[in-house]
Parts: C-alpha cells; sequence; structure tokens
C-alpha cells in the first residue's frame, strides 16, 4: 500500500458514498486509475466492505459502555459465541494483559446496561469483569 491508496481510503472512510469521479477530481488522478486501485484493495480485503455511520442524534441515545473480562482460556470461544446473541454488542476484541476480552456495548438505558452486565458476568467462563461507562467522545475517526 502507498500513499495514494491510503489518501484514496481517508477519502472514503470520511464518505464512503462519493463517486468514483469525485474521489478522482479530489485526489487529482484519472477516474479509472481511482476505480483500479479501489478493485485492488477490495480484492486484497483492505476494504473489506461499505457501511454507515451512526448520527451524532443516534450515539446521543445509547449509552456506551466498555466492558473489560477476565475469563478461563477454554472460554474465549465459546463465550464469543454467546455474546454474538446480543444485539448491545458492538465489538469484541481478545486482548493481552490483566484482561482477556474487550467488549463494547451499546444499550438504551442503564436498567438495561445492567441487566445485560449482570448476564455477560453470569456467563460459563468469566472470572471477573471491570466496566467503563463513557461520558463522552472526545476523538473518533470511524475505523
Amino acid at each position: 500500500m502507498d500513499d495514494l491508496d491510503q489518501q484514496l481510503l481517508n477519502v472514503l472512510s470520511k464518505d464512503a458514498r462519493l463517486t468514483v469521479s469525485t474521489i478522482a477530481r479530489q485526489l487529482g488522478i484519472a477516474r479509472t486509475t481511482v476505480q483500479a486501485r479501489i478493485d485492488r484493495l477490495e480484492d486484497k480485503k483492505v476494504i473489506a466492505g461499505y457501511t454507515i455511520r451512526m448520527g451524532e442524534k443516534f450515539q446521543l441515545d445509547r449509552i456506551k459502555t466498555t466492558v473489560l473480562l477476565h475469563i478461563t482460556p477454554q472460554a474465549t470461544v465459546p463465550l464469543i459465541g454467546r455474546l454474538r446473541r446480543y444485539p448491545q454488542v458492538i465489538e469484541a476484541h481478545t486482548t493481552s494483559g490483566r484482561f482477556d476480552l474487550i467488549i463494547l456495548l451499546a444499550c438504551q438505558n442503564t436498567v438495561e446496561l445492567d441487566d445485560l452486565l449482570d448476564e455477560i458476568c453470569a456467563l460459563d467462563g468469566v472470572i471477573s469483569s471491570e466496566s467503563l461507562v463513557h461520558l463522552a467522545t472526545r476523538i473518533d475517526r470511524g475505523i
């Protein structure tokens, strides 16, 4: 990946709905070059897909919480499978260090959050947890 690919990814990350012609004008290159590079980045799985980003109104209506889980080693795969069933689980990451799994939750209210935390902490393999409720987003690069 070169500088032009990175510039292309930066443009697409801000607005993936831009036409190839508009992107070409912004980057000062030919439309066919933009299309070829997008195709190549998709083929190499650098670009895995296109999605929407929720607006501020939607995000303000959700309580985001990062949950740090310490789990038994053999619990990772089955636990991830169980977490997939909860629509409030936005992301899950295995980690190194004191905690084994980090999950991001988005709940509609504190009652839903409290109930969900109780359910997650009761799952087989969870040893302990720590919850961090997000107060304000100061930087969001949408990556």
